[in-house]
């Protein structure tokens, strides 16, 4: 995916996360993602058209479509306040693409930092899914792993592309730990989250209980 497109991501998807987390308005940042999302399915276009047609080109290329048409699809749902569970769906979709595209970056070109980033990638599509398509109450969840991937996966790996330091082997490691120690504080969070939940319930039966 071209570094300018993550770069544009990294915006989207932290204003998306800033939405869920309940300090944005839904209708505005729908607009960006509309925006966003035109901007990411008309330049992959035009690059496939002017591409040698290589199979790794276009495999390169349609990564960026996942993206554009998310940004799309998010846009118009938040703007026109339409049914989600269609956007749930697609996310799923995605996320078993993100999983191909996982174990194509550690198998055939051996690149942690990529598969890492696409498993990260992956994992907030299938929340998507959860939240939209199946309902589940974890947009808090989902705003704080969104708000953490706009800048460890997105905004800046392509700032440090453009300062022409990424893919160092010194940056490469660093970058590895970083998105190990995120992936560690997806897992803390949902499991705090979820004891937080039912204590929250406990105490709300108890006060049921005692108004009896």
């Amino acid at each position: 995916m071209s570094n300018v497109g993550l770069f544009l991501s990294g915006a989207v998807l932290f204003l998306n996360s800033l939405m869920l987390l309940g300090k944005a308005d839904g209708k505005s940042v729908g607009l960006f993602n509309i925006f966003v999302g035109t901007l990411q399915i008309m330049i992959p276009s035009y690059l496939i058209v002017v591409s040698r047609q290589d199979h790794w080109e276009l495999y390169n290329y349609a990564s960026i479509f996942l993206f554009g048409l998310t940004y799309l699809y998010v846009g118009f749902t938040s703007w026109k306040g339409i049914d989600g569970s269609g956007l749930g769906w697609f996310s799923l979709w995605v996320a078993i693409v993100g999983v191909v595209y996982t174990l194509t970056s550690i198998i055939h070109f051996q690149n942690v930092v990529n598969a890492l980033t696409w498993a990260m990638w992956a994992f907030l599509w299938f929340l998507f899914f959860l939240s939209n398509a199946l309902h589940k109450k974890i947009d808090h969840y989902i705003g704080l792993v969104a708000f953490v991937q706009s800048w460890v996966t997105l905004t800046i790996p392509a700032l440090l592309y453009f300062l022409g330091v990424w893919n160092t082997p010194m940056v490469d490691q660093i970058w590895t730990y970083v998105l190990i120690l995120a992936i560690v504080y997806f897992i803390i969070s949902f499991f705090s989250g979820k004891l937080s939940y039912k204590r929250e319930s406990n105490i709300q039966v108890i006060n049921a209980l005692e108004v009896k």
